[in-house]
């Protein structure tokens, strides 16, 4: 069992219109996925996280059949997917990479510290730049043949120092809060520099 406190949000935590919360994972970012049922708390990596659709707006996110995370998105229904920073690269490899289901104390081990937001019964993990609470929509062949599963974000919010007016900062942000970026083999790039935007063809 995991405490989870709920606070306060800090001044530069803000929450997203829905209609914006996709581009929080557009570009591709390695994610953490929380979740919690009967009093158990707990946060994996994954890498293949992907915006769906606008209104209202969803995504999928892939996850193995050995993880604890998925079996507690299973029962509860409800999960949370969060953009680390280029800080928590080492967190994102612990969770990753450790099993609640070999180390019951994989969370407190790992680093992880979660809080809690009024109105949604979800871990939330500190320190990331963006959290999206998801409502899961169940596809059980999905789930069963692809391991894909598909949620519908009904809560959005944002690290404002690099997220804020639906869109991206990076370029004007510390770079520690830059997003990560899994390649391979354990392998993370941060995001790279932001570059002019060009006109789209008619």
């Amino acid at each position: 069992m995991t405490m989870t406190m709920t606070m306060n949000l800090p001044l530069h935590i803000a929450p997203v219109d829905l209609s914006k919360s996709y581009r929080m994972i557009n570009h591709g970012p390695t994610v953490l996925v929380s979740a919690r049922h009967g009093g158990v708390d707990n946060v994996m990596a994954a890498a293949w996280c992907c915006a769906l659709d606008f209104a209202p707006p969803k995504l999928t996110v892939v996850l193995d059949k050995a993880t604890a995370t998925r079996a507690l998105i299973e029962q509860s229904g409800l999960f949370a997917i969060q953009v680390p920073t280029v800080a928590q690269l080492q967190l994102t490899r612990e969770v990753g990479t450790r099993s609640l289901a070999h180390d019951a104390h994989k969370l407190a081990s790992s680093g992880a510290r979660l809080f809690g937001i009024d109105g949604f019964d979800l871990p939330f993990v500190e320190g990331c730049t963006g959290w999206l609470a998801c409502r899961l929509i169940p596809e059980p062949h999905n789930q069963q043949a692809y391991d894909l599963f598909i949620g519908e974000i009904v809560g959005a919010w944002s690290d404002t120092r690099a997220f804020r007016d639906g869109h991206w900062h990076f370029e004007d942000a510390d770079p520690a809060l830059r997003s990560l970026h899994h390649v391979a083999g354990g392998n993370f790039y941060a995001i790279g520099q932001a570059l002019p935007a060009v006109d789209a063809p008619a």
